[in-house]
């Protein structure tokens, strides 16, 4: 377990950040959800962060996460699916997380419609978007997202809440920066276009490394791990 003593200074120092970025974009840091990746990190880690005040938490793997919420059960959280979710897995993944930002197909959606309704939940979900078009990276390109949004409307048990991208790696924070903007600029022309509002009201970009430039771009959720864990496994 990390030093929960150290675990609040990280904390305190990645909300001040927030804070700082968000002044200069002229948003309320409010606006801007943080996401606790504990992937790896134990469920006393997360107790800690907890302690701390923060919430939500990200997963990147369905049976990792099963035992977490389980014994986590006595706390308000709230937890988000960050990794790519493969069809077989759509049931436990709709019983456990309360987010899903990686849907990448209309099957994924259905799947996860009907498996929240069977268990009486209800699921928010982003469309994971491949801006780089790298092969070693899940989600569908821009032009994929539109059939996605349409089969969205027609959900019983999930809603469509918006947008998620992971940039590719870069040299500088600064770099990712052309990504993150297609993504507010994407959800920005399917606005334009009369797509219902809440349908696009996240959009979940930036990690450790360049959350404050996703933040500076639009960004409503950041995924933050090792900025607030540490390095290293942990569980």
């Amino acid at each position: 377990m990390s030093d929960p003593a150290a675990l609040r200074a990280r904390l305190e120092r990645v909300r001040n950040r927030i804070a700082n970025a968000a002044s200069r974009a002229k948003r309320d840091p409010s606006s801007v959800r943080l996401i606790a990746v504990s992937k790896t990190f134990s469920v006393d880690d997360i107790r800690a962060a907890a302690a701390a005040g923060q919430l939500d938490f990200g997963e990147n793997k369905v049976q990792e996460a099963q035992r977490k919420v389980a014994s986590t059960a006595d706390l308000p959280l709230r937890w988000h699916l960050i990794g790519h979710l493969q069809s077989n897995k759509a049931r436990k993944a709709a019983e456990h997380f309360d987010v899903i930002h990686s849907v990448d197909s209309v099957a994924l959606l259905t799947k996860l419609d009907a498996a929240a309704s069977a268990a009486g939940r209800h699921v928010e979900l982003l469309v994971q978007v491949d801006l780089a078009g790298e092969v070693t990276k899940h989600g569908v390109s821009p032009d994929q997202v539109a059939p996605i949004l349409e089969a969205g409307r027609g959900c019983r048990a999930v809603r469509l809440a918006g947008l998620m991208t992971l940039p590719p790696a870069v040299a500088e924070p600064e770099a990712a920066r052309p990504y993150f903007a297609a993504l507010r600029r994407g959800r920005d022309d399917f606005l334009a276009r009369g797509v219902d509002p809440p349908m696009l009201r996240e959009l979940s970009m930036g990690m450790s490394y360049d959350f404050e430039v996703a933040i500076e771009e639009g960004a409503t959720c950041i995924r933050v791990g090792s900025a607030i864990f540490g390095e290293g496994d942990h569980v």
